[in-house]
């Protein structure tokens, strides 16, 4: 089994430029065996424990090795987009690569989406398909697709099989691309003759491969070009994206933060960069960020983004944003920095290695932070334009869902807890208001928004972390995408933890049709939803209802608990809206909805200052009420 700190190790080479795999330390090698067996070797020799997958005909030969594997425990999925979004979970919770092995055609056409998402959120994952034979390929035969054709624009890289000479090669290459330079998804498609066919194996020490050399080391002038702007800046702000998280540059972040008294702004993928409980951290940044962080950016006058690809969720109105700044951007992936922001410093490299070098230059100038001012500034902000406070309600006599999330956050412990999310306005409340303390213990689907994604992630995760408490906050609309994988869950012995904010709508976009199209609300309401307590209990689960604000602490309590799976549905009213809110394509600084405590915690509806926003319409008491 190859642990995160042998990964770690491993990067390490990979960024020294030095060979790095297991080879002849394999029990395997030089043995007779088939292709098939040779691929069940080739993985366990890069020290693959887990498996998520769905059988099927053109991958049965390799089922058929995995059945004798000691090493590789299988975990079947309900659903071929389930399995790869478990591998995907999986991958994000321990850093290492997630595997999904499927069948041909449907199958492998299954997994799109969640190769999607991998591909969107840089996530290392090997998916390996069944395909049908050699010889009637591009015939139409039964349970045939293209699927290295129709995955190329979501892969890092992509694979058709052709030989067995090449088999070892291939997944030695593979899992090199999946987890080194800016991880992504590879696919392997595998004719089925080959799984079949007679070989010898051997596997690789080292990858050679002449088109693929990721830049890890900055370009030292760049990086005292950098060093010598923090220095000279009055207002800086540090802007942290999943890079931080995937190069485990956190401490690197953390200390240059400290020793310049710079602010933090987090992405969504970088939640968990900067621990919640230091001060320096803004948290959330762009259309559901905070309006002090928004605020921050607007304002300041440097600008560093670390392995954060400028969103257009975090950008708003581009011309606008952080009009003051000049811009440092660091990143392992050249086709980022100049995308959607011009910087006066780009710098191609790993996070972590950039920042050291950054941090030992200011060490050695003993640099100080010039302006204390400024983060005193940005402290005020914070505390006039809160997320939420305890004394406001948008509906008194209803559960607010920001007090739901903020219990929840009280009640994990940081230290062994993992918190995955679905798609939607209930992403943006976890976001919001859930602390996390470190990397990879909050896991959500950012740059494709696949709802049905954090379930299925959250089995992942906690397979992968078994000692870590794994709690899924879904919406109702989102986990009906595949609450199939309850019995995935339930049959593997896996206890996670569902907890479903409940408004019976596809609540992010009825929210936009409230704000922006005249509450013309277009097949958004899920007043039929099933029960989901009753669904709970099909599946084997434990489950309970919550409608009152009274019962709530009581419902979390006894969820938490559960050594069992456990499903809990919290009941919130439908037109409950996310906020704060910057509206589409608008500047970040132009926020609807904040919270002024100056003026009594009430909303402002405009930039700056404002006036306070109209009280939302509360639903009818018998209103069925929603998610996404």
């Amino acid at each position: 089994m190859t642990t995160l700190e042998e990964k770690m190790a491993m990067r390490k080479l990979a960024i020294e430029g030095k060979p790095f795999g297991p080879g002849s330390h394999t029990p395997h090698e030089g043995k007779a065996m088939t292709g098939a067996q040779a691929i069940i070797a080739s993985l366990e020799a890069e020290g693959v424990d887990t498996i998520f997958g769905y059988p099927g005909g053109q991958a049965i030969k390799i089922y058929d090795a995995l059945y004798d594997s000691k090493q590789i425990h299988h975990v079947l999925a309900r659903h071929e987009q389930g399995a790869t979004h478990m591998a995907d979970g999986y991958a994000r919770a321990t850093g290492k690569v997630g595997v999904v092995l499927v069948t041909s055609g449907p199958g492998a056409t299954n997994t799109v989406t969640g190769i999607a998402t991998a591909y969107m959120d840089s996530i290392p994952m090997v998916v390996i398909t069944g395909q049908v034979t050699r010889g009637v390929i591009g015939t139409d035969s039964f349970q045939e697709s293209d699927i290295v054709g129709i995955t190329m624009p979501v892969v890092k890289h992509s694979f058709l099989l052709q030989s067995t000479d090449d088999l070892t090669r291939t997944f030695r290459e593979a899992f090199y691309i999946a987890s080194t330079g800016r991880p992504g998804p590879v696919l392997i498609d595998i004719p089925s003759d080959l799984s079949g066919a007679e070989m010898v194996f051997h596997y690789p020490d080292s990858v050679s491969l002449p088109s693929y050399k990721p830049t890890y080391r900055g370009n030292a002038r760049q990086v005292k070009q950098a060093a010598d702007l923090i220095q000279k800046a009055q207002r800086p702000l540090l802007y942290a994206g999943g890079g931080i998280v995937t190069s485990h540059a956190c401490a690197e972040l953390t200390e240059l933060a400290e020793r310049m008294q710079i602010p933090v702004v987090t992405t969504l993928m970088g939640k968990g960069a900067m621990r919640c409980s230091n001060p320096l951290n803004l948290g959330p940044v762009g259309m559901h960020g905070s309006k002090y962080a928004n605020m921050a950016v607007t304002e300041c006058d440097l600008l560093i983004a670390v392995g954060a690809r400028f969103s257009d969720r975090v950008t708003g109105k581009v011309s606008e944003f952080a009009p003051h700044a000049k811009v440092i951007h660091i990143d392992i992936d050249p086709a980022e920095i100049g995308k959607i922001i011009n910087p006066v410093v780009p710098i191609v490299g790993d996070a972590k290695g950039v920042l050291a070098a950054i941090n030992e230059r200011l060490s050695k100038a003993d640099a100080q932070s010039i302006d204390r001012a400024w983060v005193e500034d940005v402290f005020s902000w914070r505390k006039r334009w809160p997320f939420y406070t305890s004394d406001f309600s948008d509906y008194p006599n209803a559960i607010a869902p920001e007090v739901v999330l903020h219990k929840l956050s009280q009640k994990l412990d940081p230290e062994a807890s993992i918190v995955t999310t679905e798609v939607g306005q209930h992403q943006m409340w976890a976001h919001q208001n859930i602390h996390r303390e470190h990397a990879r213990t909050f896991i959500s689907s950012g740059g494709l928004g696949t709802m049905g994604f954090g379930f299925p992630a959250a089995i992942g995760a906690k397979i992968g972390c078994p000692e870590s408490e794994v709690v899924c906050v879904a919406g109702d609309g989102s986990f009906q995408m595949n609450s199939q994988e309850m019995a995935t869950a339930k049959i593997n012995d896996v206890p996670v933890k569902v907890l479903i904010i409940d408004n019976r709508a596809l609540g992010m976009v009825h929210q936009w049709q409230s704000l922006f199209y005249n509450k013309r609300y277009s097949f958004t309401e899920l007043a039929d939803n099933p029960d989901f307590v009753k669904l709970a209990d099909a599946y084997g689960w434990r489950a309970r209802r919550v409608e009152k604000p009274e019962d709530l602490d009581a419902a979390l309590d006894e969820m938490l608990a559960s050594k069992e799976p456990f499903l809990l549905d919290v009941m919130i009213p439908r037109d409950q809206t996310v906020y704060p809110m910057v509206a589409p394509g608008a500047p970040i600084d132009d926020i609807i909805g904040a919270l002024d405590v100056t003026l009594g915690g009430v909303r402002v509806s405009e930039k700056g200052f404002g006036k306070p926003a109209a009280a939302p319409t509360a639903p009818e008491p018998d209103e069925k009420g929603g998610d996404e």
